[in-house]
Order: C-alpha cells, then sequence, then structure tokens
C-alpha cells in the first residue's frame, strides 16, 4: 500500500502568495494533503491559504523549523514534501518514479535570482561538511522530498532557518541517501539591500546554532545548547556541566545519582564543590558555590526560567549581567536552551561572587536557604511549586511564547 503524500508548508505574512502557491500544489497532486504552518503571520496569510484548501495550523511565532516541525506532528504517515509559501514552479520531479522512495531529495534551483555574496550559503556547505562529509551544493534550499525514512531521521528539526542545514546532516549521518536535483524553481529572492542582509545574517546564525548540540525541550521541540557560552565568564563548572549534557543517563535527584554510582550527576556533585574549595579555599565557599549551581539547574525545567532567578540575584553579589541578559530572548522564546552547562555555570558563577560579598553568618545562611531549596527539589518539583504560587507564576510566565 502506497502511503500519501503531505505537502509541508512554514509561512508568514505570505498573503500575497500563499493561496498561489497551495492552489497550484493541489491542482498537480489531487490526492495529496497540503499542510499549512502559519507561523505568527500578521496578515491574512492562514485565511487565504484555508480558502485555498489548505489545512492550516495557527502557531505563534516560533521560526520556520518549528513550525514545520509542528506541521510534520500533524501530518499522516508517509513522504513529504516540503516547499517554501512563494514558490514557484513545478516540485513533482522532486518525487523520484519509483515509489516507495529511501532518500532525501533537495532542489537546486536552475538559475541564480537575487541574494546575497554567498556568504551565508558557503559557511553552511561548510558546516555540513565538517559535521558529516558531505558536499552539498545547496545548503539552504526549502524545497525537499523526504521519505518516511528520511523523516523520521530529521524531525523535529531545528530551529529557525537552520532547519535545512541540520536536516542535511541529520540524514546523512542517519544514513539516509540524500540527492539534489536541479529544477527550474523560482521564489521571492531577497536583495542586496538592509533587509536581504538581515534575512541572510538570520540564516547565518542560525545555521551556526543548528550545526551545533541539539536537545529536546519540554515540548519535544529541538532546540541548541549556548549554556557553552558561559565558559566566558565560568570555563569549569560550565564544562562539568556540558558533561552532563553530553553523556547523562535516566537518574535525576542525588539520591539515584548516588545509588547509580559513577554518573554525571556524580560528577557535579562533588565535582563543583571541590572546585569551589580550590577557588574560595573554605568550606562554606565550596557548599555555597555546590548549592547555588545545583538550585539554578533545578530551576531550568521552563524557558527563561533559571535566567530570571539569575537576573534577579546578579545585581545582589555583582555578577556578570550582558550574556544571560543576550541569551534571554532565545531561551524565552524556545529558540535555544541553557541546558546542564548553562544552568551549573551561571549558579556556580553566582556562588563565587556570593563568597565576596556575603560572609560570617549571612554565608551560612545562604547556604542554609539553598540548601534547603535543594532537599525540597529532591522532593517536590520546584517547578511545580513556582506554578501553583499566583505571583511566582506570573513572573515565570513573563516574556514567555505561550
Amino acid at each position: 500500500m502506497i502511503e500519501p503524500l503531505t505537502f509541508l508548508v512554514a509561512a508568514r505574512d505570505e498573503e500575497q502568495s500563499i493561496a498561489a502557491t497551495v492552489e497550484a500544489l493541489r491542482e498537480r497532486f489531487s490526492d495529496a494533503e497540503v499542510i499549512v504552518a502559519d507561523d505568527g503571520s500578521r496578515d491574512a496569510t492562514a485565511e487565504r491559504a484555508e480558502a485555498a484548501g489548505a489545512t492550516v495550523l495557527r502557531l505563534p511565532r516560533r521560526g520556520k523549523g518549528q513550525a514545520l516541525s509542528a506541521a510534520e506532528r500533524a501530518a499522516p504517515p508517509g513522504p513529504l514534501l516540503l516547499v517554501d509559501a512563494d514558490l514557484r514552479g513545478d516540485p513533482s520531479p522532486l518525487l523520484p518514479r519509483e515509489t516507495p522512495f529511501h532518500g532525501l531529495r533537495v532542489a537546486l534551483f536552475a538559475e541564480r535570482q537575487g541574494g546575497g555574496f554567498g556568504i551565508a550559503k558557503r559557511i553552511a556547505r561548510a558546516l555540513i561538511r565538517l559535521r558529516c562529509g558531505y558536499e552539498a551544493r545547496e545548503p539552504l534550499s526549502g524545497q525537499r522530498a523526504l521519505s518516511p525514512r528520511a523523516r523520521a531521521a530529521v524531525f523535529p528539526l531545528a530551529p529557525g532557518f537552520g532547519a535545512e542545514t541540520r536536516m542535511t546532516i541529520d540524514a546523512i549521518r542517519a544514513g539516509v541517501a540524500v540527492e539534489e536535483v536541479e529544477l527550474p524553481l523560482a521564489h521571492r529572492a531577497t536583495a542586496r539591500d538592509v533587509r536581504g542582509f538581515m534575512h541572510r545574517g538570520r540564516q547565518l546564525r542560525d545555521a551556526l546554532l543548528a550545526t551545533g548540540p541539539l536537545r529536546l525541550n519540554h515540548r519535544g521541540l529541538r532546540l541548541p545548547l549556548v549554556g557553552w557560552t558561559v565558559a566566558l565568564h565560568e570555563p569549569v563548572a560550565t564544562a562539568i556541566g556540558l558533561a552532563d549534557d553530553a553523556w547523562s543517563g535516566p537518574e535525576r535527584g542525588f539520591r539515584a545519582h548516588l545509588r547509580a554510582g559513577r554518573t554525571t550527576g556524580v560528577l557535579k556533585l562533588l565535582g563543583i564543590p571541590l572546585y569551589g574549595l580550590v577557588r574560595t579555599r573554605s568550606i562554606s565557599g565550596a557548599l555555597l558555590v555546590g548549592v547555588a549551581a545545583n538550585t539554578l539547574n533545578q530551576l531550568d525545567t521552563r524557558p527563561g526560567r533559571a535566567l530570571k532567578a539569575y537576573l534577579a540575584l546578579a545585581p545582589l553579589v555583582r555578577a556578570p549581567l550582558a550574556l544571560p541578559v543576550l541569551l534571554a530572548p532565545y531561551d524565552l522564546r524556545e529558540m535555544a536552551m541553557l541546558g546542564d552547562g548553562g544552568s551549573n555555570g551561571l549558579g556556580a558563577l553566582l556562588g563565587l561572587h556570593s563568597v565576596d560579598r556575603i560572609t560570617g553568618r549571612g554565608r551560612w545562611a545562604a547556604i542554609a536557604a539553598l540548601a534547603g531549596l535543594n532537599l525540597l527539589g529532591e522532593h517536590r518539583s520546584l517547578g511545580e511549586l513556582i506554578e501553583r504560587t499566583p505571583v511566582l507564576r506570573e513572573l515565570d510566565a513573563w516574556g514567555r511564547v505561550r
């Protein structure tokens, strides 16, 4: 039995072109379903797509990769054909004559239209070559046919405009055949103006993030880990946390890690306080660094939660603010996540700066308070307590995409 074909189209503010794109697809593929992921449009994109016969998902603005991932979850089993909302031309040659097929096919535009100086494209090619050895001619093309096997290998996609670059990497690393097919297609090209360069800058940024380490968050979204940037301020504790990002097992909580023995959780439990002891040369300093790191790590279960706690406390102990402020919008919008590296690094940074500002009984009081939060988190979720407390719940949700 041949599984049905589904088209996935990510669209934002495409009311001028989306209806024509959907109508053309439905005319050429009458049995296929067209799913349009409306990525927070402020115009009539959703209404015009529905009127043209598409199934529309109305989403908050999350970026291309996450919009396509939401559409893929809503699609029935079978092959997919991804196309841009402003596509002109016939993408059907992307589907091979033999059915079913088992690979990933990417459209090469036969003629170049507009664009910049090719910097983003060259860097994306280099990133693909570095991560999987594949020489891609067109790393950024959004016109892609995926077999069920390729679909399983690449979804959920990396966020934003890094989706295509990471898709190629994931397919090659999963052993999926990738083929580039030259086709007479066209779409609205960006110009060499401010808007065009900003778009290509976002493409480059997203491709760089997408080719680094990725993890699933609480929603099942696949996000880049950016906590490694905290190593600019605190390299050792961040490196210990990154080991947990890379090699952690299913254990959660101190007791589970201690019962399991040699886990990355035990490494954090012992390594960060020992590092604090070396830095502060005091038992109280070591304890403060350790409990501060673990407290922030326990809070990092929802977007922006750990960063908000850090930003609330950092001015009190004169800890660095610039980098966490820069990371906050990406974390809150679920375009990136701190991971254990970032949360442990920032927590240790708070602890180390607290040692310089808090002495005597005040330090031991801070240790007791944070240790109490740590113990509470062993028995009950700190996040659950926050969500049940009205004022904390509102502060926690502020700025987050819902």
